[in-house]
């Protein structure tokens, strides 16, 4: 294929496909703009994808533990889903906080066995 270069190519579009591509592009901004600024995912505000009982007291409202953002309330410890598998999760909230009693996945207990090897058992 050969271009002339005095006759540029141009795409040009009439006034109502203009406007289409216009409201269509402020459309798509504002839905992208709205998931990046959200400060959790629709499902997780919700409920909390992990749900951790301490044995003691919470010292740290906020912890960061097993690359997850913690908030913790008396011995309840809650976080949305986190980069590594659960039993991963619960390892390190267990070597931040200290011992587990119970963790929750998406509502669900993690069997005994796995709560064993969470809290280094």
């Amino acid at each position: 294929m050969h271009f002339d270069k005095e006759s540029p190519m141009t795409l040009s579009l009439n006034r109502s496909g203009r406007l289409t591509v216009f409201a269509l592009a402020i459309a798509y901004t504002t839905m992208t703009f709205g998931f990046a600024t959200s400060s959790a995912p629709l499902v997780a505000q919700n409920m909390p994808y992990y749900t951790a009982t301490l044995a003691a007291p919470a010292e740290d409202d906020r912890p960061v533990a097993g690359g997850v953002a913690w908030t913790c309330r008396d011995t309840t410890c809650v976080a949305n889903r986190g980069p590594s598998r659960p039993l991963r999760i619960c390892r390190g909230l267990a070597r931040e906080m200290g011992a587990i009693t119970a963790f929750k996945v998406e509502g669900e207990d993690i069997a005994e066995d796995r709560l064993a090897r969470c809290n280094g058992n």
